[in-house]
């Protein structure tokens, strides 16, 4: 359909630095497509929808990643080694996700599909809120409904080093409330001192579920990150709280566990009041999510690709598009190597040669779901 080149793509999308605002990203990606002769839209929360269609019904096949990145951006460069497809691109944005935007694209221009669909959707602020996501039109449609934008499948562009990641845990976060009763400092026995109440409460942490396993994701895990309390330097402080991280398996929901953890804390102590409250969001929390390793979708692509099937390492928009039809996550580059960090971090990279093979891969995953 057109001669478009993922390398020359993804080296002009890691100069363009998308951390702060993806305008200038959302522009490059509308500009691409559009001088491909697909028709592009730009919904209200700033999602980026693209789609073929094949002259016949048939599967509707979804490819999805994100244009936003994190903080601080870093320049691009290239390693030069040898053969061109032997070559290193680095820079904010290379492996996470705009190396699995240049594949995923290459592979949507490539495809004409004879029946189904294929539509790209690509989302604004995964890193952040996931407001784009959340917003998708066929993520609020009924299985039962019969709209023609309910997809059948789901391929989530991220860094899997080439591998098909049918789960991830997810994330919750959550604050933990101690409540005593202030006092003077020199009488500490005329009150409850919340900050010493947190002892037996951390304690309790660790015994929260502690004997439950997931067979492919492990444990869950529950720790705590920051923590603040008292008002004055005098007082027997009344409150305090620590924050919450949650990396939860399947099926946990968010509420489910945030009524669990309350139940549990409350349970073990008595001389303080203990209440657990969700982060407040206007998306849903981004929440574990499993499809079947025998499902057409994972065999496909790991055919294609060659990769192993394992679980994903980190929470990604995958968690919603999971509860309307099977999802993987798949890609070029690696969140993080023997030297320590890749993704998010200093010395961001991705191969060329990953990034063709996982277009490749895709594009034969197209060929054999919707052809």
């Amino acid at each position: 359909m057109t001669d478009f080149d993922p390398i020359s793509f993804l080296e002009t999308a890691v100069r363009t630095p998308s951390h702060e605002s993806v305008d200038a990203m959302r522009t490059l990606l509308v500009e691409t497509l559009e001088s491909a002769g697909v028709e592009t839209t730009i919904d209200a929360a700033g999602n980026v929808l693209a789609e073929r269609v094949g002259d016949e019904n048939g599967p509707h096949v979804v490819l999805n990643t994100h244009i936003d990145t994190v903080p601080p951006h870093v320049p691009f460069s290239r390693d030069s080694v040898g053969d061109g497809d032997d070559d290193r691109i680095r820079g904010r944005g290379s492996c996470d996700a705009k190396g699995p935007l240049a594949a995923l694209l290459d592979a949507f221009f490539a495809f004409e599909p004879k029946r189904g669909r294929v539509t790209l959707a690509v989302t604004p602020d995964e890193e952040t809120d996931s407001t784009g996501a959340a917003a998708l039109d066929f993520l609020a449609r009924d299985e039962e409904d019969g709209t023609e934008l309910h997809p059948d499948a789901v391929i989530v562009g991220e860094p899997t080093d080439l591998d098909v990641c049918n789960a991830a845990r997810g994330r919750f976060q959550g604050t933990v409330t101690v409540r005593g009763e202030n006092a003077h400092a020199a009488h500490p026995e005329a009150g409850v001192n919340a900050i010493r109440g947190l002892v037996p409460v951390l304690s309790a942490l660790s015994t929260f579920d502690s004997d439950r396993e997931h067979p492919e994701l492990g444990a869950p895990t529950l720790t705590p990150t920051t923590v603040e309390g008292g008002t004055a330097t005098n007082q027997i402080p009344a409150d305090c709280s620590f924050v919450i991280d949650r990396r939860s398996v399947p099926p946990e929901g968010a509420e489910e566990f945030r009524r669990s953890l309350e139940a549990h804390l409350r349970d073990a102590v008595d001389a303080v009041e203990v209440d657990v409250s969700l982060a407040e969001r206007d998306t849903p929390f981004l929440e574990a999510f499993e499809t079947p390793a025998d499902s057409e979708l994972v065999r496909t692509l790991s055919d294609e690709s060659g990769g192993e099937v394992r679980p994903f390492g980190a929470a990604t928009e995958a968690s919603y598009f999971a509860r309307v039809a099977p999802t993987v996550v798949f890609g070029p580059g690696v969140l993080s190597d023997d030297e320590g960090a890749v993704a998010h971090g200093p010395r961001e990279y991705v191969d060329v040669a990953d990034v063709r093979a996982a277009a490749d891969a895709v594009r034969g995953t197209l060929l054999a779901l919707v052809e």
